[in-house]
């Protein structure tokens, strides 16, 4: 059987010896364990897939997470380094990747791990994208991930991002994990000077010349309690800044009420429209 049978194709990036894929099967045809039967029948009532990242390499490498690998078909070699020691660990230290981080080299089909989560891909030419700690997946060679250190003290402390977030540099294609499909993404390309200003921790991706930073959201610390709104993660141009509305959606609608929460359209200060 053919994969292109089973396999629906979400996004493609290529670049030269190079393809990544998200691939997701059309629907799971089920278990003889009856629980995971349940399970997979609601699943495919809620239009949930089964997603992968699939990798082809034509004399070129890609890195990956380790233990991020599924299988792989061809003349393929597997290599673990740690990209400079002490590098690596500064890194997995300060914005939480992990310390080692895999090759795979050669001519062939690799298959990332099968999740029912979200990935987001990215052709970077000769830039800089920094991103959320914890969502690099993977990436073609002549990218290179490092820490980045927040410009100013206000982001760091009272930002939500911490102290250093992940850098992805150079040319080529990453693969990111996002809280939602990518469909649900916005991203806004800002002008110089330009503001966005977000009530939350949904802010995943921006490009590196787009400063960050907390601000508040009134002109006075009296105007800002009173609003409801507190501090603002603020986005100011030039770049271009993604972000997820409806992350916060779904965490809540996770959360024991959510649900009623949501119907009921109560705000931050209590107070319901």
């Amino acid at each position: 059987m053919n994969d292109t049978d089973q396999f629906d194709v979400l996004d493609t990036e290529k670049v030269a010896g190079t393809k990544f894929e998200v691939v997701q099967y059309r629907s799971l045809k089920g278990s003889s364990d009856l629980n995971v039967a349940e399970k997979v029948f609601f699943a495919n009532q809620a239009d949930i897939h089964l997603k992968m990242i699939r990798i082809t390499l034509e004399k070129s490498e890609v890195i990956i997470e380790p233990g991020a690998l599924y299988f792989m078909k061809g003349h393929l070699q597997l290599e673990s380094n740690t990209q400079g020691l002490s590098r690596g660990l500064f890194r997995s230290v300060l914005t939480g990747e992990t310390l080692f981080q895999s090759r795979i080299k050669g001519s062939g089909e690799i298959f990332l791990e099968p999740s029912f989560g979200h990935y987001l891909l990215f052709n970077i030419e000769d830039n800089a994208l920094i991103v959320d700690k914890g969502t690099f997946y993977c990436a073609s060679d002549g990218l290179e991930i490092s820490a980045k250190l927040q410009g100013n003290v206000s982001s760091a402390l009272f930002g939500g991002e911490g102290l250093f977030q992940t850098q992805i540099k150079g040319s080529g294609i990453v693969a990111l994990v996002s809280p939602v499909p990518m469909d649900e993404l916005l991203m806004y390309e800002l002008k110089a000077g330009e503001k966005l200003s977000v009530d939350g921790n949904f802010a995943l991706v921006r490009t590196k010349t787009v400063s960050f930073q907390a601000e508040k959201s009134g002109k006075t610390l009296f105007q800002s309690l009173t609003s409801g709104e507190g501090l603002l993660q603020t986005f100011t141009g030039p770049g271009m800044v993604w972000i997820a509305p409806t992350q916060g959606v779904y965490n809540q609608i996770s959360q024991t009420q959510g649900i009623s929460n949501l119907s009921n359209s109560q705000g931050g200060m209590g107070t319901r429209t």
